[in-house]
Protein backbone atom coordinates (compact mmCIF):
# COMPACT_ATOMS: atom_id res chain seq x y z
CA UNK A 1 0.00 0.00 0.00
CA UNK A 2 1.59 3.38 -0.89
CA UNK A 3 2.61 5.75 1.71
CA UNK A 4 -0.37 8.61 1.56
CA UNK A 5 1.00 12.19 0.13
CA UNK A 6 2.59 13.93 2.55
CA UNK A 7 0.61 17.67 2.71
CA UNK A 8 2.86 20.65 1.88
CA UNK A 9 4.62 22.66 4.85
CA UNK A 10 7.12 23.26 7.08
CA UNK A 11 9.04 19.82 8.14
CA UNK A 12 7.66 17.66 10.86
CA UNK A 13 9.94 18.42 13.96
CA UNK A 14 10.76 15.79 16.03
CA UNK A 15 8.03 15.06 19.22
CA UNK A 16 10.21 16.89 22.01
CA UNK A 17 10.00 20.12 20.10
CA UNK A 18 6.57 20.30 19.80
CA UNK A 19 5.38 19.05 22.90
CA UNK A 20 2.86 21.46 25.02
CA UNK A 21 2.34 23.76 21.35
CA UNK A 22 -0.68 23.89 19.15
CA UNK A 23 0.27 23.50 15.64
CA UNK A 24 -2.21 26.39 14.34
CA UNK A 25 -1.72 28.56 16.56
CA UNK A 26 2.01 28.47 16.03
CA UNK A 27 1.71 28.53 12.24
CA UNK A 28 -1.22 31.80 13.08
CA UNK A 29 1.83 33.66 14.87
CA UNK A 30 4.29 33.04 12.30
CA UNK A 31 2.19 34.50 10.06
CA UNK A 32 1.84 37.80 11.97
CA UNK A 33 5.40 37.60 12.50
CA UNK A 34 6.06 37.59 8.68
CA UNK A 35 3.67 40.35 8.21
CA UNK A 36 5.03 42.66 11.11
CA UNK A 37 8.48 42.38 9.31
CA UNK A 38 7.43 42.34 5.52
CA UNK A 39 3.72 44.89 5.37
CA UNK A 40 1.71 44.26 2.04
CA UNK A 41 2.75 41.04 1.19
CA UNK A 42 -0.30 39.16 -0.61
CA UNK A 43 -2.29 36.04 0.04
CA UNK A 44 0.02 33.99 -2.32
CA UNK A 45 3.65 35.48 -1.21
CA UNK A 46 2.82 34.72 2.48
CA UNK A 47 1.89 31.35 1.42
CA UNK A 48 5.46 30.93 -0.69
CA UNK A 49 7.02 32.52 1.80
CA UNK A 50 5.70 30.11 4.60
CA UNK A 51 5.36 27.24 2.65
CA UNK A 52 2.06 26.36 3.35
CA UNK A 53 -0.77 26.11 0.69
CA UNK A 54 -2.63 29.46 0.20
CA UNK A 55 -5.61 27.86 1.36
CA UNK A 56 -4.60 26.45 4.40
CA UNK A 57 -2.98 30.72 4.45
CA UNK A 58 -6.43 31.79 3.62
CA UNK A 59 -8.46 30.47 6.19
CA UNK A 60 -5.42 31.76 8.77
CA UNK A 61 -5.28 35.26 7.84
CA UNK A 62 -9.51 35.10 8.09
CA UNK A 63 -9.60 34.11 11.13
CA UNK A 64 -6.71 36.82 11.86
CA UNK A 65 -8.56 39.83 10.56
CA UNK A 66 -12.02 38.28 12.06
CA UNK A 67 -10.08 39.12 15.78
CA UNK A 68 -8.46 42.14 14.57
CA UNK A 69 -4.94 41.48 14.48
CA UNK A 70 -4.63 40.94 10.96
CA UNK A 71 -6.30 43.09 7.81
CA UNK A 72 -6.45 43.30 3.82
CA UNK A 73 -5.92 46.17 1.88
CA UNK A 74 -9.03 45.56 -0.96
CA UNK A 75 -7.35 48.30 -3.04
CA UNK A 76 -4.27 45.79 -3.51
CA UNK A 77 -5.20 42.38 -2.04
CA UNK A 78 -2.49 42.64 0.09
CA UNK A 79 -1.85 42.28 3.86
CA UNK A 80 -1.13 43.75 6.95
CA UNK A 81 -0.83 43.81 10.61
CA UNK A 82 -4.46 44.86 12.13
CA UNK A 83 -4.72 47.37 14.55
CA UNK A 84 -5.71 44.90 17.58
CA UNK A 85 -2.07 44.53 17.44
CA UNK A 86 -1.95 47.60 19.17
CA UNK A 87 -3.82 46.89 21.86
CA UNK A 88 -1.75 43.87 22.69
CA UNK A 89 1.48 45.53 22.68
CA UNK A 90 0.06 48.73 24.80
CA UNK A 91 -1.26 45.92 27.05
CA UNK A 92 2.34 44.89 27.16
CA UNK A 93 4.27 48.38 27.77
CA UNK A 94 1.90 48.95 30.86
CA UNK A 95 3.24 45.90 32.48
CA UNK A 96 7.04 46.26 31.07
CA UNK A 97 8.01 48.82 33.63
CA UNK A 98 11.30 49.77 33.45
CA UNK A 99 11.86 49.04 37.33
CA UNK A 100 11.09 45.33 36.94
CA UNK A 101 12.51 44.65 33.80
CA UNK A 102 15.46 45.81 35.61
CA UNK A 103 15.73 43.73 38.24
CA UNK A 104 16.98 40.75 37.45
CA UNK A 105 19.76 42.14 35.22
CA UNK A 106 20.54 44.09 37.70
CA UNK A 107 21.22 41.42 40.20
CA UNK A 108 22.79 39.51 37.07
CA UNK A 109 25.52 42.37 36.43
CA UNK A 110 26.20 42.92 40.13
CA UNK A 111 27.10 39.25 40.72
CA UNK A 112 29.07 39.39 37.55
CA UNK A 113 31.21 42.17 38.76
CA UNK A 114 31.29 42.25 42.22
CA UNK A 115 30.21 45.68 42.39
CA UNK A 116 26.68 47.38 43.23
CA UNK A 117 24.72 47.89 40.04
CA UNK A 118 22.46 50.95 39.47
CA UNK A 119 19.22 52.02 37.11
CA UNK A 120 18.64 55.79 36.96
CA UNK A 121 16.29 57.99 34.67
CA UNK A 122 16.05 61.72 33.69
CA UNK A 123 14.63 64.10 36.05
CA UNK A 124 15.18 67.83 35.01
CA UNK A 125 19.06 68.11 35.12
CA UNK A 126 19.91 65.18 37.29
CA UNK A 127 19.57 61.87 37.50
CA UNK A 128 17.05 60.28 39.79
CA UNK A 129 17.94 56.51 40.86
CA UNK A 130 15.04 54.20 41.02
CA UNK A 131 16.45 50.76 41.53
CA UNK A 132 19.66 49.48 42.66
CA UNK A 133 21.45 45.66 43.38
CA UNK A 134 23.80 46.51 45.66
CA UNK A 135 27.07 44.33 46.29
CA UNK A 136 28.10 41.99 48.86
CA UNK A 137 31.58 44.51 49.84
CA UNK A 138 31.75 45.45 52.89
CA UNK A 139 32.59 48.61 50.87
CA UNK A 140 30.57 49.73 48.79
CA UNK A 141 28.62 52.79 46.86
CA UNK A 142 25.02 53.49 48.00
CA UNK A 143 22.47 55.68 45.72
CA UNK A 144 19.53 54.58 47.39
CA UNK A 145 15.66 54.76 45.33
CA UNK A 146 14.87 58.62 45.15
CA UNK A 147 18.56 59.38 45.30
CA UNK A 148 19.54 62.82 42.22
CA UNK A 149 23.07 63.04 41.44
CA UNK A 150 24.07 66.24 38.80
CA UNK A 151 23.99 64.95 35.20
CA UNK A 152 27.52 66.09 34.37
CA UNK A 153 29.12 64.21 37.78
CA UNK A 154 27.49 60.98 37.59
CA UNK A 155 28.11 57.95 35.33
CA UNK A 156 24.29 57.64 34.31
CA UNK A 157 23.73 61.22 34.16
CA UNK A 158 26.99 61.45 31.67
CA UNK A 159 25.53 58.62 29.09
CA UNK A 160 22.36 60.40 28.94
CA UNK A 161 23.86 63.26 27.98
CA UNK A 162 25.78 61.75 25.51
CA UNK A 163 23.24 59.54 23.98
CA UNK A 164 20.22 61.64 25.05
CA UNK A 165 18.40 64.03 22.86
CA UNK A 166 20.62 66.75 22.20
CA UNK A 167 18.90 69.60 23.33
CA UNK A 168 19.41 68.00 26.95
CA UNK A 169 23.15 68.45 27.05
CA UNK A 170 22.84 71.82 25.12
CA UNK A 171 20.14 73.30 27.53
CA UNK A 172 22.61 72.00 30.49
CA UNK A 173 25.47 73.93 29.18
CA UNK A 174 23.71 77.02 28.13
CA UNK A 175 20.96 77.44 31.47
CA UNK A 176 23.00 75.83 34.23
CA UNK A 177 26.28 75.58 35.94
CA UNK A 178 28.43 72.69 36.18
CA UNK A 179 29.32 72.89 39.95
CA UNK A 180 31.96 71.35 41.09
CA UNK A 181 32.58 68.68 43.49
CA UNK A 182 36.07 67.39 43.40
CA UNK A 183 39.09 68.25 41.37
CA UNK A 184 37.97 65.96 39.03
CA UNK A 185 34.87 67.15 38.43
CA UNK A 186 34.17 68.48 34.91
CA UNK A 187 33.14 71.92 35.17
CA UNK A 188 33.65 73.59 31.53
CA UNK A 189 31.19 72.90 28.79
CA UNK A 190 34.49 72.32 26.58
CA UNK A 191 35.95 69.82 28.71
CA UNK A 192 32.23 67.96 29.24
CA UNK A 193 31.45 68.17 25.04
CA UNK A 194 35.58 66.31 24.99
CA UNK A 195 34.30 63.87 27.32
CA UNK A 196 30.67 63.18 25.52
CA UNK A 197 32.84 62.64 22.23
CA UNK A 198 34.95 59.73 24.17
CA UNK A 199 31.30 57.84 25.59
CA UNK A 200 29.96 57.78 22.17
CA UNK A 201 33.39 56.32 20.80
CA UNK A 202 33.63 53.43 23.47
CA UNK A 203 29.61 53.13 24.03
CA UNK A 204 29.98 53.87 27.83
CA UNK A 205 30.44 56.57 30.44
CA UNK A 206 33.27 56.86 32.93
CA UNK A 207 32.72 58.90 36.49
CA UNK A 208 36.71 58.95 37.52
CA UNK A 209 36.15 60.14 41.07
CA UNK A 210 34.15 63.33 39.48
CA UNK A 211 31.21 63.04 42.39
CA UNK A 212 32.68 61.74 44.97
CA UNK A 213 36.44 60.67 46.01
CA UNK A 214 37.55 57.58 46.19
CA UNK A 215 34.18 56.06 44.15
CA UNK A 216 34.04 55.12 40.22
CA UNK A 217 31.15 54.48 37.83
CA UNK A 218 30.87 52.96 34.63
CA UNK A 219 27.35 53.31 32.84
CA UNK A 220 25.66 52.86 29.72
CA UNK A 221 22.00 53.93 28.23
CA UNK A 222 19.28 51.67 27.69
CA UNK A 223 17.00 52.59 24.73
CA UNK A 224 12.99 52.32 23.80
CA UNK A 225 11.37 51.24 21.41
CA UNK A 226 11.59 54.96 19.97
CA UNK A 227 15.17 54.83 20.11
CA UNK A 228 15.34 57.10 22.96
CA UNK A 229 17.93 56.85 26.05
CA UNK A 230 15.33 56.57 28.57
CA UNK A 231 17.93 55.39 31.93
CA UNK A 232 20.90 54.43 32.46
CA UNK A 233 22.84 51.45 33.79
CA UNK A 234 26.14 51.03 36.19
CA UNK A 235 28.11 49.62 38.57
CA UNK A 236 30.07 51.58 40.81
CA UNK A 237 32.25 50.94 43.68
CA UNK A 238 35.60 51.84 45.37
CA UNK A 239 38.91 52.99 43.39
CA UNK A 240 40.56 50.41 45.16
CA UNK A 241 38.51 47.58 43.09
CA UNK A 242 37.46 49.59 40.19
CA UNK A 243 41.11 50.24 38.91
CA UNK A 244 41.55 52.11 35.46
CA UNK A 245 43.05 48.44 34.27
CA UNK A 246 38.95 47.23 34.85
CA UNK A 247 37.19 49.93 33.06
CA UNK A 248 37.52 48.25 29.87
CA UNK A 249 36.21 45.15 30.56
CA UNK A 250 33.91 46.47 33.22
CA UNK A 251 32.04 49.02 30.42
CA UNK A 252 31.81 46.07 27.82
CA UNK A 253 29.52 44.24 30.73
CA UNK A 254 27.58 47.43 31.85
CA UNK A 255 27.13 47.95 28.02
CA UNK A 256 26.12 43.90 27.74
CA UNK A 257 23.10 44.58 30.63
CA UNK A 258 22.05 47.87 28.97
CA UNK A 259 21.50 46.47 25.84
CA UNK A 260 19.52 43.34 27.55
CA UNK A 261 17.32 45.95 28.94
CA UNK A 262 16.84 48.01 25.99
CA UNK A 263 15.96 44.88 24.09
CA UNK A 264 13.44 43.73 27.00
CA UNK A 265 11.76 47.20 26.38
CA UNK A 266 11.41 46.47 23.15
CA UNK A 267 14.37 48.71 22.26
Amino acid sequence: MAEPTRRRGRPRKDAPETSGTIQALDRALDILDLLAANPGLTLSEVAEQMKQSPSTVHRVLHTLAARGVAESDPATQTWHIGPATFRLGSAFMRRSGIVERARPILRALMEHTGETANLGILNGNAVLFVSQAETHETIRAFFPPGTRSPLHASGIGKALLAFGRPETLRNLLDNSELPRFTDKTLTSPEALQEDMTRIRARGFSFDDEERTRGMRCIAAPVFDLTGEAVAGLSVSGPTHRIGHEHVKTLGAAVASSAQELTQALGG
